[in-house]
């Protein structure tokens, strides 16, 4: 074997089928490719059906058929505390109805005793959800006053694949034949397509042990093409097993990064996106949405911006057209690693960021799957900012100051500058003062920043005209890398 090649991995391992069958395969594992073939004197197994669930997803008795694919109308009274009770997973995006994951024992949801997790919900106070993406589900339940009706259905077909799927999958909303179901569940994968292998490219693939359904025994593993064309929902023996499939892919995944950067950098270089054409970091992240729900994200860190796509960019027109963008010098890492003060937080495998924005703060949860991981983003994310600051060096708003229209200048060396242009002028200066002197910042969310230099002028208010937060996390920025340029801060 040549020097520095990782030998070849293979052996037995379960492969979820549709109509939630597990089929024994043998999955081999090269330098850049995973393979999936039929396994020797391969059986299937069928789980026997999940009952429906309630509180919190513990197992109860089953729905009633009666209730089956049957509209429903359920109200519900709000409690002081705890809202409605429920979490809701899918939307238009994941190609799912929105349903409902979760309900909170003793919550108001749970407290109807009409409720089911794997109901579907059809609309609230009469808005129609149908058409919902997670986020507008998420935002139409918020915004309910003190009572809530919900219409909701309980679709016997679509609750197993829901309970049991992996994130990719895709379920319909009307009723559908068992066929169709079953060719849903699993898109890609079928006994036909085993019969000879299939190959799935490991360059920026998604690799997970975070799966669906709750893994008592941590069994699971999730492995999903860097295009999301090609799902793979993997159970092994035991614990032991699981972990060291999980490592060896991992490893062999991120030993194909540099060579994705390479070819990225090379799109960059002609597609012209906003920010620095030089590449820092790629890798998969796992968002916590609000409502309980998550989302996978391929993350590109460069000189001065945050990208996020919802799969590898392979031109580049699809390069230059992030679903986000986050300008790193307005970006702050606010937690990473478990919080003990915090349920938000409390995952072990997490870090959180804040972006100051034209709109206000923006706040993003994200999870990894390894402690090297999470290391890693951490520094690069700490370390980017101060980057950006660095390269960023200046910043200027237009504002108003006692009456007048002017400029604020904010410059990581030369301090804060306030100054008028009038014709025939360059400029003239109202207020100059070093970030040395800077004793106070705050803002009001809205559009007023205040600076406190210690000066005779007092506490300095100016309007800039729009949320000031944007200008707030850079002033924070620039401190920051200062105070790293010192050597004062790890």
């Amino acid at each position: 074997m040549a020097a520095g090649r990782r030998a070849p991995k293979s052996g037995l391992l379960e492969l979820r089928a549709p109509g939630e069958q597990w089929l024994r395969v043998l999955v081999t594992l090269a330098e850049d490719f995973l393979t999936v073939s039929p396994g020797k004197s391969a059986g299937v197994e069928e789980p026997p059906p999940a009952p429906a669930q309630l509180n919190g997803g513990e197992p109860c008795a089953q729905v009633p058929e009666s209730l089956t694919n049957v509209r429903r109308t359920v109200r519900i009274v709000k409690q002081d505390v705890g809202g409605l009770g429920i979490s809701i997973k899918g939307g238009r995006e994941n190609k799912m109805p929105i349903l409902i994951s979760k309900i909170f024992k003793g919550l108001a949801a749970d407290q109807t005793e009409a409720l089911y997790v794997g109901d579907a919900i059809l609309s609230v106070n009469g808005a129609d959800l149908s058409e919902a993406t997670h986020d507008e589900a998420v935002q139409a339940l918020k915004k309910t006053g003190k009572e809530v009706v919900l219409e909701v259905k309980y679709m016997k077909e679509i609750s197993p694949y829901f309970k049991n799927s992996s994130s990719g999958a895709t379920v319909s909303w009307d009723p559908s034949p068992a066929v169709s179901l079953q060719k849903q569940a699993s898109p890609i994968l079928s006994l036909r397509d085993l019969k000879e292998g299939k190959n799935m490219p490991l360059k920026m693939c998604y690799v997970s042990r975070k799966c669906l359904p709750s893994d008592p025994e941590n069994r699971y593993l999730e492995v999903c093409s860097a295009d999301g064309r090609i799902p793979l929902f993997l159970r092994a023996k035991d614990e032991v097993t699981a972990q060291s499939w999980f490592n060896a892919i991992h490893t062999n995944v991120n030993a194909l990064v540099p060579r994705v950067k390479e070819e990225l950098r090379a799109l960059l270089a002609a597609a012209g996106v906003a920010g620095s054409k030089e590449i820092k970091h790629i890798g998969w992240l796992t968002e916590q949405l609000p409502g309980d729900g998550t989302k996978n994200i391929l993350t590109i860190l460069t000189e001065k911006d945050l990208l996020f796509y919802g799969s590898l960019p392979q031109t580049r027109d699809a390069l230059n057209k992030p679903t986000h963008s986050y300008p790193l010098i307005a970006t702050r890492l606010v937690h990473s690693g478990p919080s003990k003060g915090s349920l938000l937080y409390d995952s072990e495998l997490s870090f959180a960021l804040r972006t100051g924005t034209k709109k206000g703060v923006e706040t993003h949860l994200f999870s990894v799957e390894t402690h090297r991981d999470l290391a890693m983003w951490t520094r690069m994310l700490v370390d980017g900012c101060h980057s950006a600051a660095e390269f960023t060096q200046e910043v200027s708003a237009a504002c108003t100051w006692n009456g007048r229209d002017c400029t604020l200048s904010i410059h990581i060396d030369k301090g804060f500058t306030i100054f008028t242009m009038e014709p025939g002028i360059s400029r003239t200066i109202l207020l100059q003062q070093p970030f040395e002197k800077l004793q106070m910042s705050s803002d009001d969310g809205a559009k007023m920043l205040y600076l406190d230099f210690g000066s005779a002028e007092g506490e300095i208010q100016l309007d800039l005209h729009s949320c000031p937060k944007t200008i707030v996390f850079i002033i924070h920025s620039f401190l920051s890398a200062k105070v790293t340029r010192l050597g004062l801060l790890a």
